[in-house]
């Protein structure tokens, strides 16, 4: 009778607080679900009572106190001022928040090694743990503390944290740590110089001035607070913090400690929904809101914030990824959605009295009926935001998740074909065509390219060019001559030799021309000099005063992942056109729109696209047959490897080449093929396994002589990121055998001086990784603007 007689009067409440809030047709009805929802729950002893309030456009409107906040040592009613043990909810309400004020001041950088700050971090093995990933909940620190032996008090949490073996590789594997967020207090304490609990009070909690929230609640709050269970003594924890490991630091913590009210929550989430108030920058709110996760993880994780991982209940069904939100062990949770404008916070202290009840169900079911109940619509800003977001990598579906598909893909070739050549007419008639291509340039039907253009209506196709390896593919040399094509008599021109001028075309040549076609199927990699032979002939033209047309292709490895570090300016050589990281996620096409438009080549420039081709697609779901590209080139698993193996390549390693798999296998005689298949194995690099091998190869690096190594075996090519593999391939290499490793010819291909002075000093390779995210996020900007495909 008493819990009814308590509903009841939190019903006229809520219904009095709903009309005040303006909200369109307001009625306690709008809300049934919600209702029936909370009360089932206690009915059933999830939790013993709650408090639920929903903010949306500006306004709460619902709040309803369920329930009890106390069933023992005697009942009490719960009401909506009652402060909770909000547990977990302190990692994103204090401690992120603490950490992001830092970073905008420039204390604090999240790409910082944590030990730059707290240098006593770095023992057994964690120098190179870095502060986005203590943030992202990928440090590889175990979940907590020991607390098996008893101990006391912050200097000892802190020292124990600091300790802390690893269990897995930094930046290898996403495991929800409370040790993360104890450093990253540790952190706030000594960049900012006050204790962490005063910090928060200053900084965070007095500006939005959220007076019911603190750390170390007083005795005068102790009436408002819902008690949670009995501890190790059979003592009720009542006002003092029920996380064990918090609780031995003295209640002050980063990953636990905060009590507070929904009220006061509220104004957190509406500072967070309309871009800091008075606490942080929209910047900041955006990227610690955004995807930050590495690339290949598998979960969405912000700075602090859950985005999409196992824990994600609380955002319901119904609600997009894109909002946000965490919850609390004790029962708590909130969760933020940026595109309808809403915020979700239940507080329960559902581990009262004795630890046997959960509000993991009730947290979905609240979010589902709160975006049945409001008919929750989408801002489109917002959803075109997290259409097109990358964080580190895109995330939506048809970009990002798809691992094949049945597709029925067109190439430039064949649409021009079934356009009647509309692309290649002009003014003069027979119009006079020059064509780059080689063996990769054929139709659907198996039919050359230079075959289809020699017999199509109103153009003469005068000369050919072929690229590195000639126009058959078939060549591995720089010794290239002229030729004709056998089967039409048209003369071939080489574009490839050992000087710059051989790899450029002739003026000479193209003043003939009204126009030059390009059909040639490039692998995605930033030193295949495919692509920089396209930027020679898109200068070369512009000279010539004649028009480039490309005949578009599939970008193989996808037109989605984006990966690996910047070139160095002004390093561009025939391995670096420049403008792109090393695998940049394009077709030939959007290459070449870009390099008219950012190197100013202002060449009159013709795309014709290919039909039926989406970002995400990977090779083998075009129905398009595999030719090589090039002689070493074998197969798409090749082409996968080939943005990080290749990096090696040209030190003193065998990547392969003169065996039946090249970009595969990667050896010598020195290596040692169990201790590296080992090593590497040990780093838990996403995507790839390593398998000890011996091989002979019959050409290039140690012919005619056994190397051990590793054969590279892809596990999951969505979770590759390849230039990343390469570095943990130089990086094991250099650690491993330091005297027989010789890595001099390794920036040719890298082109990123950073990156290799940080391989010589035995930086881990994931944090050297995080260093070139900047660079990425604003090439993918840049990009943007020459994409064709969706």
């Amino acid at each position: 009778m008493f819990f009814l007689a308590a509903a009841a009067s939190a019903g006229s409440l809520a219904q009095k607080q709903i009309s005040s809030t303006g909200l369109s047709n307001p009625s306690v009805s709008s809300f049934n679900n919600l209702n029936s929802i909370a009360e089932q729950a206690i009915r059933e002893g999830q939790v013993p009572g709650a408090v639920l309030l929903v903010w949306h456009n500006g306004e709460v409107v619902y709040r309803r106190a369920f329930g009890y906040r106390s069933l023992e040592p005697r009942p009490t009613p719960m009401t909506t001022d009652t402060i909770f043990d909000i547990a977990s909810l302190t990692k994103v309400v204090a401690t992120t928040t603490a950490v992001m004020q830092l970073v905008e001041q420039g204390k604090v950088r999240l790409n910082d090694p944590v030990v730059r700050y707290i240098p006593e971090f770095a023992q057994n093995g964690k120098r190179d743990v870095t502060v986005r990933e203590l943030l992202t909940h990928y440090s590889g620190l175990p979940q907590d503390l020991d607390l098996v032996a008893p101990w006391q008090g912050r200097a000892t949490g802190y020292s124990m944290a600091f300790a802390s073996p690893l269990e897995n590789p930094p930046g290898a594997r996403f495991l929800y740590s409370d040790i993360n967020f104890i450093t990253l207090g540790a952190l706030v304490e000594r960049v900012s110089g006050l204790p962490f609990e005063q910090y928060c009070e200053r900084n965070i909690f007095a500006p939005l001035k959220m007076t019911h929230t603190r750390f170390l609640p007083p005795a005068s709050w102790l009436p408002k607070i819902a008690p949670t269970q009995y501890d190790e003594h059979n003592h009720m924890l009542h006002g003092v913090v029920h996380d064990p490991t918090a609780r031995r630091m003295g209640g002050v913590a980063g990953n636990a400690g905060v009590f507070s009210t929904a009220d006061d929550l509220s104004k957190f989430a509406q500072a967070i929904l309309t871009g800091g108030g008075k606490i942080l920058s929209p910047l900041a709110v955006e990227k610690m809101t955004s995807p930050q996760q590495p690339p290949t993880a598998q979960v969405l994780h912000g700075l602090g914030w859950d985005i999409d991982t196992p824990f994600s209940s609380n955002r319901g069904a119904f609600l997009p990824v894109g909002s946000f939100g965490h919850t609390g062990f004790t029962g708590t949770s909130m969760w933020i959605d940026p595109a309808t404008q809403t915020c979700i916070i239940l507080l329960a202290n559902a581990v009262h009295p004795r630890g046997k009840g959960s509000a993991v169900a009730l947290r979905a079911k609240v979010a589902n009926a709160v975006a049945a109940d409001l008919k929750l619509t989408p801002d489109e800003k917002e959803v075109l935001r997290w259409k097109n977001i990358t964080g580190y990598n895109e995330t939506q579906t048809a970009a990002r998740r798809v691992a094949v598909r049945n597709g029925n893909v067109l190439t430039g070739i064949d649409v021009l074909e079934r356009t009647n050549f509309a692309a290649l007419q002009g003014s003069a008639s027979p119009r006079k065509i020059g064509l780059l291509t080689n063996q990769t340039g054929v139709d659907a039907e198996g039919h050359r390219t230079i075959d289809v253009l020699a017999h199509a209506p109103g153009i003469s196709l005068e000369a050919i060019f072929s690229p590195e390896h000639g126009v058959t593919g078939a060549l591995d040399t720089t010794d290239i001559n002229n030729s004709k094509d056998a089967a039409t008599g048209i003369p071939v021109y080489s574009v490839y030799g050992a000087s710059d001028a051989a790899r450029r075309p002739s003026l000479d040549v193209l003043k003939t021309l009204n126009a030059v076609v390009i059909d040639i199927q490039d692998v995605g990699a930033r030193f295949y000099t495919y692509e920089t032979t396209l930027g020679y002939f898109l200068e070369a033209a512009a000279k010539a005063g004649i028009e480039v047309i490309v005949l578009d292709r599939p970008n193989p490895i996808t037109g989605s992942f984006v990966q690996g570090p910047m070139p160095d300016a002004g390093h561009e050589s025939f391995v670096n056109y420049g403008l792109t990281p090393l695998r940049h996620g394009m077709t030939m096409g959007e290459l070449a729109k870009m390099f008219n438009a950012e190197r100013h080549i202002d060449v009159k420039l013709t795309v014709v696209p290919m039909e039926g081709w989406i970002r995400g697609d990977w090779y083998d779901s075009t129905s398009l047959t595999w030719i090589n590209p090039s002689p070493n080139m074998r197969s798409l698993t090749e082409a996968t490897l080939y943005p990080g193996v290749a990096l090696v390549e040209g030190t003193n390693v065998s990547v392969g080449r003169g065996t039946d798999t090249p970009f595969e296998l990667l050896g010598a005689p020195w290596i040692n093929a169990r201790e590296l298949a080992a090593y590497l194995n040990a780093r838990e690099i996403s995507g790839v396994r390593f398998v000890p091998i011996a091989f002979t190869p019959a050409g290039s690096n140690y012919a005619g002589r056994r190397c051990e190594g590793v054969n590279l075996m892809v596990t999951e090519r969505n979770d590759l990121d390849a230039p990343e593999l390469g570095i943990e391939l130089a990086s094991a290499l250099h650690k491993l055998y330091p005297e027989q490793y010789h890595m001099e010819r390794m920036p040719e291909l890298l082109v990123n001086e950073s990156v290799f002075n940080a391989i010589r000093q035995d930086e881990d390779p994931r944090r050297i990784a995080a260093d070139w995210q900047d660079g990425l996020e604003s090439f993918e900007k840049l990009r943007e603007k020459y994409l064709i495909y969706k």
